[in-house]
């Protein structure tokens, strides 16, 4: 009761009418908190220390609920802000509610959503980054989280289905709102995965039309098929990448930091990732990575990336993390480390900071 009274409340303060308590079946209150110290070097204006937020995952705040139509249907609604606590500002840009924004239908056929919704390969490749596309080890520091460089979707309708004996898929389709052209800059995701016990496979792609009405450029399109299998022990994690065409592999950093020639993004370029997860009791997890991002363009600008990391667990909600991750470029190859919501300024970082989810 007292999270439905706190979310009447919050949702009344951006302007938003509550439904009465009677015909909300639930309403959540929930976010996470993410500060420490950032530590970037190898760039050509030398090293970068900073408090910062959003390292391992952007800080946020967000309302989730449903109510209860009858008949196996649900309405449902979810409402996400991010935020930059170290400075109060918001995120994505200031949008109010730019990480999340979607109402929908939810019953035995699966859910259909409406609104800014994250895309079907990047909710593949975060599920199998051992660094959950965050910290310093960030996958999508050389792979792309989607074929546009980003890894929500604006005006976007998905479908996610049931699970059918381990068996689950998504289909998204994101609106370019381009007048005269239904196919300029319009979005499709797509994505299917099968977990059963402690095998989990999963199998994405994304396609962006770069098209306007005045250029015909064609399309980026990246395809990511990713697994893990946990043994107990350890957790092993790999994946591999195709990404063609314009827009395929956007660079997170697109201004050179290395020097001042013109950089350029890859557009034809593989990617392998394998990970370990390792706990140790309760508290203790190390992470580990190896990337390489091989570019099949003339410009043969390879990387490999490196990353080491360790969390403890002061609680199921608190925990304190360090991580480590080095890019090894090639052929002037222009690729950063960065973190959950910054592109980073050089080859190497170090993040040691706390995290506490509510």
């Amino acid at each position: 009761m007292k999270h439905k009274v706190l979310a009447a409340a919050a949702l009344a303060a951006v302007g938003i009418q509550a439904v009465p308590a009677h015909a909300q079946s639930s309403v959540t209150i929930y976010g996470l908190i993410d500060t420490g110290i950032v530590v970037e070097s190898g760039g050509a204006a030398g090293h970068v220390t900073k408090l910062t937020s959003g390292i391992s995952g952007g800080s946020r705040i967000g309302f989730k609920g449903t109510e209860d139509l009858g008949g196996g249907m649900s309405a449902l609604f979810l409402l996400e802000t991010g935020f930059q606590n170290d400075t109060g500002a918001l995120g994505q840009g200031g949008l109010l509610f730019g990480r999340q924004s979607y109402v929908g239908l939810g019953g035995g056929f699966g859910t259909v959503t409406a609104g800014r919704q994250y895309t079907p390969q990047y909710l593949v490749l975060s599920a199998v980054d051992p660094f959950g596309t965050g910290y310093a080890g960030d996958a999508a520091n050389l792979m792309p989280n989607t074929g546009n460089g980003a890894s929500r979707m604006d005006n976007t309708i998905k479908y996610a289905s049931p699970n059918f004996g381990g068996v689950t898929g998504e289909l998204a389709y994101g609106f370019g709102e381009t007048a005269g052209s239904t196919k300029a800059a319009s979005q499709l995701g797509a994505a299917i995965g099968y977990a059963n016990g402690p095998l989990n496979v999963r199998l994405g792609f994304h396609g962006r039309n770069n098209d306007t009405l005045t250029t015909q450029t064609g399309s980026g399109r990246s395809t990511l098929l990713g697994a893990t299998y946990n043994f107990g022990p350890v957790k092993l994690h790999a994946a591999y990448g195709v990404n063609k065409g314009l827009n395929s592999s956007p660079l997170r950093n697109t201004v050179n930091p290395y020097g001042t020639t013109p950089i350029v993004a890859s557009t034809d370029s593989a990617d392998i990732l394998v990970g370990v997860t390792v706990p140790f009791g309760v508290q203790h997890t190390v992470l580990a990575s190896y990337i390489r991002k091989n570019d099949k363009t003339a410009l043969n600008q390879d990387a490999d990336q490196f990353a080491l990391g360790y969390r403890y667990a002061l609680s199921k909600r608190t925990d304190l993390y360090a991580m480590y991750a080095h890019i090894k470029n090639k052929n002037g190859a222009p690729y950063t480390v960065g973190s959950s919501i910054e592109a980073g300024s050089g080859n190497s970082a170090w993040n040691a900071g706390i995290r506490h989810a509510f």
